[in-house]
């Protein structure tokens, strides 16, 4: 990036690092699924960290977990509103689903019960499984977001059923590998910073021990460094490899539940953290254990996504860090739009084209590039939608109001479009044109200068 926006960057990493009193701080900027910039600041080890320093990254091993989840949806050995008992029998809250148990949604109790699992060495998944009694299901499942650690101990369990293996196994050989994401592991190895927490009131360090966690491990257990992380940051942007289809990576980007907790600016989806923060929506998840901070986060409008990592329990505003990154960089250095040029269509899509009206709304339908189109007022805000052709004058609608819903174009007897049904909805070229199935018909007066008497 230009010297000038790299010192930006850096100095708003430095002064994070400094105010916050972190040992080590490091990030890195994504743009287009490469690594731009990165910057560090702090010691591990009496030197600098750099870019294959490990940290722990918490609970962003959520979303690679979810992700597998999400490959063997795709592989049809499951269906996300399928029942845990059909895949795990034997527990109190069988009648979860999967998708809930994904989106923090599922009422499961947050932590683990007994000793804080974060500090203490993880059992089995029999022990983890007998200790959630019937009364560790804390809301009825289905009703609000409440985040749940043991949810991913339990999707972990799912993964190892369904693969025949560990969850890691299938982590590493479905994603770190593909992803050619070779540094990321379950336990510190090489260079890594060790984990800290600093003293509130005096500059002094106390150390926080490290462990494998066991059962509850899906929940938090990897490590990372910031070019691993970046790869990672552009699969959730949607530069997805042969891992998952990008569409179902947006699948996992979409709002499942809404963080009720405060104002209405996060939620979650299947996997994924939201963030509503400086005018954009991100993408990706936040991590934490004793000693460390991590946070991945994209933009999907812009590409621009980034990293952060700091070897503290606290202390660090990690989420504001990377949210202001990404501003840093489409402010400094906006990516430009790219070339418009012209496309080549069907002809007979143009005959689609133009001013359509639901009722007396006018709306306008243009063509997209690969055939697609596109539904939205003529002026203001309203419905509006993208669809792809399915065939047969049929069209899919793709997102907005009508996402999932079908477009069908009718014809006159001379095959010439005469009206769109859209869910019960008619479109007509002129508002309510009475030779097109309105429902509940047109009056046979027509329009009238005056309020009927």
């Amino acid at each position: 990036m230009l010297p000038t926006t790299e010192f930006a960057l850096l100095r708003r990493l430095a002064t994070e690092q400094a105010s916050g009193r972190a040992p080590s701080l490091v990030a890195g900027v994504v743009r287009d699924g490469d690594l731009i910039w990165s910057g560090a600041r702090g010691e591990v080890d009496s030197g600098a960290p750099d870019n294959l320093t490990l940290y722990r990254i918490g609970s962003i091993t959520k979303s690679l977990v979810a992700t597998v989840v999400m490959r063997l949806r795709d592989e049809g050995k499951l269906d996300l509103n399928d029942p845990l008992d059909k895949h795990v029998p034997g527990t109190n809250f069988g009648s979860v689903t999967v998708a809930q148990l994904l989106s923090h949604s599922g009422g499961l109790t947050s932590e683990s019960p007994g000793s804080w699992w974060e500090r203490t060495p993880g059992g089995t998944w029999d022990e983890l499984n007998e200790s959630l009694r019937p009364d560790e299901v804390k809301h009825r499942p289905g009703r609000r977001f409440h985040y749940s650690n043991v949810g991913y101990g339990v999707l972990g369990e799912l993964v190892a059923r369904l693969r025949g293996g560990s969850w890691l196994d299938a982590v590493r050989s479905e994603i770190l590998q593909p992803l050619g994401m070779s540094h990321t592991t379950d336990r510190p190895r090489g260079r890594h910073a060790k984990g800290y927490a600093v003293h509130p009131f005096a500059d002094v360090l106390l150390p926080e021990p490290e462990h494998d966690a066991g059962a509850m491990a899906p929940a938090g257990q990897l490590w990372s460094c910031v070019d691993d992380l970046a790869r990672w940051t552009a699969f959730v942007g949607g530069d997805t490899g042969e891992v998952l289809h990008p569409d179902t990576v947006a699948e996992m980007r979409e709002a499942a539940v809404i963080d009720d907790s405060g104002p209405w600016n996060s939620g979650y989806g299947l996997g994924l953290q939201l963030v509503q923060v400086n005018g954009k929506r991100l993408a990706g998840h936040t991590g934490s254990m004793p000693g460390f901070l991590a946070c991945t986060m994209i933009d999907p409008a812009t590409g621009t996504g980034a990293v952060a990592f700091a070897n503290t329990t606290s202390g660090i505003g990690i989420l504001s860090l990377t949210a202001d990154l990404i501003s840093m960089a489409d402010d400094y250095e906006p990516a430009l739009p790219a070339e418009w040029r012209p496309s080549a269509i069907d002809p007979a899509l143009l005959e689609l084209t133009g001013l359509w009206h639901w009722g007396p709304s006018p709306y306008h339908l243009r063509v997209l590039p690969n055939g697609w189109l596109d539904l939205s007022p003529a002026s203001g805000t309203g419905r509006a939608s993208r669809f792809r052709p399915l065939g047969d004058d049929r069209w899919l609608g793709l997102d907005g109001y009508y996402s999932g819903e079908t477009l069908t174009v009718a014809r006159d007897s001379d095959g010439r479009p005469h009206h769109l049904d859209l869910a019960t909805f008619i479109f007509t070229r002129t508002p309510y044109d009475a030779s097109a199935p309105i429902p509940g018909g047109v009056d046979e007066r027509g329009w009238q200068p005056t309020p009927e008497e």
